[in-house]
């Protein structure tokens, strides 16, 4: 059987920041805008390439500051269509593919996302490893109950926004189980109308804390960059931690250093592979723009 040709320019790139995988649609390499349908087509793990998410740059960005060449603008969308305001991991990842590909350098470039700007910078890699540090902006304390209570369990809550929302909840030791069976609970809590980020978290000394995560949109995820500054965070707010912690993840470790009012977070991102979509997946995601009755990204 003959294979058909497959058209130029419907390219996209595959990354995972500590088991955190991304798709990285940039617009210059994809010509079809993609709707809430087929950002979700896209990442369903059965029949599209599978992600956490997809992101969505670089966009055109206004001069800033005269720093245009310096300043990228990203969207940020979760499997389930919806738009993030910001990922810690994906914006690694984003800085990783801007890197990559010759736009940056080592030295320090901005970042525009829903939830703000931010300051990335890749540092020397070795090998095919790169870390790569943001400066996430500043952890903000939310009003709100000191206690949830699921399951007959009394969890401490301290609600925290790294330009995201995060509810983070000390209580029984944090596991896998734990966290798929009471995240969506608090994700769709009536306490958080547009849902909110769950970490469960656990502090072993006074440099490290370990956390389970669930991401509002994306669900179980084996670790998370701006989850990683908001537990750290409301660990700080505590008195339980100093300014410098280590994030223990199932998906491996990040950085976190408060002794700023800016949290910078560092920690790796790897290129999986490069895709070209065949005609059968530019189909699908036509289809599902129609299916969203022609609308764009949401």
């Amino acid at each position: 059987m003959a294979i058909r040709s497959i058209p130029e320019g419907f390219h996209a790139h595959k990354y995972h920041a500590l088991g955190n995988d991304y798709l990285v649609v940039d617009p210059a390499e994809f010509k079809l805008i993609l709707s809430a349908n087929a950002i979700a087509a896209l990442c369903d793990r059965n029949r599209g390439i599978g992600a956490d998410g997809i992101l969505y740059g670089p966009l055109p960005m206004e001069d800033v500051d005269g720093a245009v060449s310096k300043t990228f603008s990203l969207r940020i969308f979760n499997p389930d269509g919806s738009e993030a305001e910001k990922s810690g991991n994906g914006l690694r990842i984003f800085a990783l593919y801007l890197y990559e590909c010759g736009r940056v350098d080592e030295s320090p470039f901005r970042v525009m996302t829903k939830g703000g700007m931010v300051e990335c910078r890749v540092l020397p890699c070795v090998g095919w490893m790169c870390s790569i540090s943001v400066a996430m902006g500043k952890a903000q304390l939310l009003p709100g109950s000191p206690s949830l209570s699921f399951e007959g369990v009394e969890y401490r809550a301290i609600r925290v926004s790294m330009g995201n929302p995060h509810c983070v909840l000390m209580g029984p030791p944090p596991s896998p189980e734990l966290a798929k069976r009471i995240g969506p609970l608090v994700e769709q809590h009536p306490d958080f109308p547009n849902r909110t980020n769950v970490q469960f978290l656990e502090v072993l000394d006074r440099n490290n804390i370990r956390i389970e995560i669930w991401e509002r949109g994306a669900g179980y995820t084996l670790a998370s960059g701006s989850s990683s500054c908001a537990a750290a965070a409301a660990a700080k707010h505590l008195g339980l931690v100093g300014d410098l912690v280590t994030v223990h993840m199932p998906g491996g470790t990040l950085e976190i250093d408060m002794r700023e009012e800016i949290i910078t977070m560092t920690g790796p991102a790897v290129r999986i592979f490069d895709a070209l979509f065949s005609p059968h997946t530019i189909s699908l995601v036509r289809a599902m723009n129609e299916k969203d009755q022609g609308k764009e990204m949401p």
